[in-house]
C-alpha cells in the first residue's frame, strides 16, 4: 500500500503514523507546497489527488481539515483513524485573559482570528503563516514582536511539541475546524484494496463526527474564506453537531448546536445549518467573503 502525503514535518509524522496502523506501507511525498492557481483548500491537496488519479499512490493522508468538502470525480473520504484532540491552543501565554490589551496574537486562520476578536476586542492580530515549526520560531523570535500565537493543539501533539501549549482553549466557544485533529484518508473510488485498507483503520466514532462537520460546511456553502467552526462528538447513542459562523474581525457571530443519530450525519448537518441560516449565518459568511476578498 503506497501512502501519499505533502512533506512537511507534521505531513510525514501523520502519513508515517497512518503506515504504522496498517502495518505495511510505503510513504510517498508529493510537493510540500500547494498549486498556486488554487485558491481555496485544494491547493494543499490537489497534487495527492493528482497522483491517486494517476494510480502512483493508493491512499492520501490528509489533515481533515484541508480537504475540500466536494472531492474530484473518481475519489472518495475512505475513512479516518481515531481523532486527536481538536481545540485549539495558545502558545507563549497561560489563558486567554492574560494577554494584556493590545497584546499581539499570531495566527493565519480566519476561524480562529476571528473567534479570538470575539472574545478579546482589544487585542490585535497578526497573520503568521507557515508551518508549525515556523510559527512557533517566530513566537520566539523579538523581531516579529508577538505576545502568543494560536494552533491546534492536534498538531503539537502529533510533532511531540505539547510543552509549548499555554492555554487549551474551550470548544464551546473555540469552535474548531470541521475536521480539526482528524486525519483523512482519501482513495479511488473503485479500488476496493484501499478501501478495505482504509476502512480496517478506521474508528467509526471519528468518522461520522466528520461526516457531520463536512456536511455542515457544505450545507452552508462555507470556503477557506469563511470563519466556520464545526465540530461533531459522541455522547452515549446520540451525536452533538455544534456550529460557529462570525465574521473575520470578531464584530459580529452566531453559534448552534443539535443532537441526533450518529448514523444520519447528513441530517444532524442539514438540521443545524437550517437553524443558523435562521439566524443570518449565510448572510454573515457572504460578508465575511467579501471582507477576505478586499483584504487581497
Amino acid at each position: 500500500m503506497r501512502l501519499g502525503t505533502r512533506g512537511s514535518a507534521l505531513a510525514l509524522v501523520q502519513a508515517r503514523h497512518v503506515a504504522g496502523l496498517l502495518g505495511d506501507a510505503e510513504v510517498v511525498t508529493t510537493a510540500a507546497a500547494g498549486s498556486a492557481e488554487a485558491t481555496d483548500k485544494s491547493r494543499w491537496v490537489r497534487d495527492l489527488e493528482r497522483a491517486l488519479l494517476d494510480g502512483a499512490i493508493d491512499l492520501a493522508v490528509h489533515s481533515a481539515k484541508d480537504l475540500p468538502e466536494e472531492l474530484p470525480e473518481g475519489l472518495a473520504l475512505l475513512g479516518a483513524p481515531v481523532r486527536a484532540h481538536a481545540e485549539d491552543v495558545l502558545c507563549g501565554v497561560g489563558s486567554l485573559s492574560a494577554l494584556a490589551p493590545g497584546a499581539r496574537v499570531g495566527t493565519s486562520s480566519l476561524r480562529r482570528a476571528a473567534q479570538l476578536l470575539a472574545n478579546r476586542g482589544d487585542i490585535e492580530i497578526v497573520p503568521v503563516a507557515g508551518n508549525v515549526d515556523t510559527r512557533l520560531a517566530k513566537l520566539g523570535d523579538r523581531s516579529h514582536s508577538l505576545d502568543a500565537i494560536a494552533l491546534a493543539r492536534a498538531g503539537l501533539q502529533r510533532l511531540e511539541r505539547d510543552a509549548e501549549i499555554g492555554a487549551v482553549l474551550d470548544r464551546e466557544q473555540f469552535v474548531p475546524a470541521p475536521g480539526q485533529g482528524a486525519l483523512a484518508l482519501e482513495g479511488r473510488s473503485d479500488d476496493d484494496s484501499a478501501r478495505a485498507a482504509a476502512e480496517a483503520i478506521t474508528d467509526p466514532g471519528t468518522f461520522c463526527c466528520l461526516l457531520a462537520e463536512r456536511a455542515l460546511a457544505r450545507a452552508l456553502e462555507a470556503s477557506c474564506d469563511t470563519p466556520l467552526g464545526a465540530h461533531a462528538q459522541l455522547e452515549g447513542e446520540s451525536m452533538r453537531l455544534r456550529a460557529w459562523v462570525g465574521l473575520p474581525d470578531g464584530s459580529a457571530w452566531c453559534a448552534d448546536e443539535l443532537v441526533g443519530d450518529p448514523s444520519e450525519p447528513d441530517v444532524l448537518a442539514a438540521a443545524v445549518a437550517a437553524r443558523m441560516q435562521a439566524v443570518g449565518a449565510s448572510e454573515m459568511l457572504r460578508q465575511a467573503q467579501v471582507m477576505a476578498d478586499e483584504r487581497r
